[in-house]
């Protein structure tokens, strides 16, 4: 590398024993970004900072975060071909009808109950054993869940047996399957997404999008994204929990199952969740911003 002793040294390149390229970029970079404001702080913390925690604490000035966007032109109830029928938050008619379409193609009951949506890797950051823990619980609840994904043996076996003792309560495809996907934030009428941590998170969005009420734990981008409902004031566009708690995203749950039971309420979260703007314009006109930061510190410097 043509570099001196002096860079291989714990204040610069030396990272327990070996070289951190990782390391050199968060010393020497202008600024830094990660994908939403919490995670940018979660990092400085070492249980989510891999090692680097220090050094991010050290730069915590420097420090950003700006949440992905999605394309709102490919993920548009109004207009996504591969839904069974578009809608829009002005008529939700098509979404009601998707929910029956989606409930059939699952094999569950047409019924006019909540139905919950899961599209996730089956591993353990993505929350799935908190969802073990409370499935039996669920499954006594009056409502319905359905879950697309492929991962760890552990979970897709554990959905398999649900689906075999509550056939009439839970529809499984373990597998990636692109429109099942787009089907299932269509049709549901809430999104399962209790992340032991997220740094950002496209899943909420997408069901935001289409007036599918996320409930999620309060990490990374999940955090910043979701907020709780407020029933005084009906603000809030979902429902979050904090701890990392089985009981706690059964709790959740249960306030979303209760809200679903005064349908002009729920219209209006639903309503309000799919007009808000979670697009790339929104998160392009922060990066701009953040480039503008990164081009006038380096001017400054030029300029000293």
């Amino acid at each position: 590398m043509g570099l001196g002793d002096g860079y291989f040294t714990p204040e610069r390149l030396e990272f327990y024993g070996n070289i951190s390229f990782m390391k050199a970029g968060l010393l020497w970079s202008d600024v830094l970004n990660t994908v939403s404001r919490t995670y940018a702080e979660e990092i400085q913390d070492p249980h989510y900072g891999e090692g680097m925690d220090g050094i991010l604490r050290q730069r915590s000035q420097d420090l950003y975060g700006i949440c992905n966007g999605i394309n709102i032109h490919e993920y548009n109830p109004a207009t996504d071909p591969r839904i069974y029928h578009n809608y829009t938050a002005e008529d939700l008619e098509g979404k009601r009808r998707n929910k029956m379409e989606l409930q059939r193609e699952m094999g569950l009951p047409q019924l006019d109950v909540p139905l919950l949506g899961i599209v996730s890797r089956l591993v353990d950051q993505k929350g799935l054993d908190l969802i073990a823990d409370i499935s039996r619980d669920l499954m006594e609840r009056p409502m319905q869940l359905v879950v697309l994904g492929t991962g760890d043996a552990y979970y897709e076996d554990m959905f398999r047996e649900l689906r075999s003792l509550y056939p009439d309560r839970i529809g499984v495809e373990i597998g990636f399957n692109v429109t099942l996907a787009q089907r299932i934030y269509a049709g549901c009428d809430m999104f399962l997404m209790p992340s032991a941590f997220e740094p950002c998170g496209l899943g909420q969005l997408i069901s935001l999008r289409y007036g599918t009420i996320p409930v999620v734990r309060s990490t990374g981008g999940l955090r910043d994204t979701v907020i709780e409902y407020n029933p005084d004031t009906g603000s809030g566009n979902g429902f979050s929990f904090a701890p990392y708690d089985s009981s706690a995203l059964l709790a959740a749950i249960d306030r979303g199952l209760e809200l679903y039971d005064s349908p002009r309420a729920w219209q209006s979260l639903v309503k309000r969740a799919m007009q808000e703007d979670h697009s790339w314009n929104r998160s392009a006109a922060e990066y701009m911003g953040l480039y503008k930061n990164a081009l006038a510190r380096q001017l400054a410097v030029l300029t000293a």
